[in-house]
């Protein structure tokens, strides 16, 4: 249950996925999932937050408010930074190979960042992650060790394929069109920024 689920919520496009895309245009296959284990890691913290019952604060207007603006701000720095610097990124990623710390640092942290900027990720995570804790709670520790993995396994398996995708295709598209992935992955970052703090900002009204 909790990898359909998950997998229904990984296809979906939001940050993470533009994240994933922009990322593996400059560091290729391992990108997805490094990103994913950056969402991962915040997602422990956050499973651990609602079973110490965060959920209910989670779920008001004016918390939600909150969230939108903040994350939808950071969404639309991160998308503007990517389209200013797309003919660099790229040009860099096809010519130069990243070190060790700078790979695992980027997506990693990109990860944990484009997750915590979507106020829809916390939102569903308070209404149907709760949920599905709760059945979880009721084989105890095991079974939420089960629901997490399963959740999370449905994340690697899209993210990585995406990642797949973009890293085969490096070797054989030429560097504009790449250029014109980037700038579009900045440009839908940009906007669902602009999105999320539209919402934001009628929420706290």
């Amino acid at each position: 249950m909790a990898f359909v689920i998950g997998l229904s919520g990984a296809l979906a496009p939001g940050p993470v996925l533009t994240a994933t895309i922009g990322e593996s245009v400059k560091r290729g296959f391992w990108a997805g999932p490094l990103i994913v284990l950056g969402h991962a890691l915040l997602e422990i913290a956050l499973l651990v937050a609602l079973v110490a019952g965060l959920g209910h604060w989670l779920t008001r207007p004016f918390i939600q408010g909150l969230l939108g603006v903040g994350g939808g701000l950071l969404l639309a720095i991160f998308g503007v930074h990517m389209m200013a610097t797309a003919r660099n990124s790229v040009f860099e990623a096809l010519t130069e190979t990243p070190g060790r710390n700078a790979a695992l640092r980027g997506p990693v942290l990109t990860g944990i960042l484009t997750s915590l900027a979507n106020p829809y990720w916390i939102l569903w995570w308070a209404t149907v992650g709760l949920k599905l804790i709760s059945l979880a709670l009721k084989d105890g520790v095991l079974g939420l060790g089960v629901f997490y993995s399963g959740h999370i396994l449905a994340d690697l398996v899209w993210y990585s394929l995406v990642s797949a995708a973009i890293a085969a295709g490096r070797r054989i598209l030429p560097q504009p069109v790449y250029m014109v992935l980037f700038l579009l992955c900045g440009l839908a970052m940009a906007g669902l920024g602009g999105y999320f703090l539209g919402t934001g900002i009628g929420k706290l009204r």
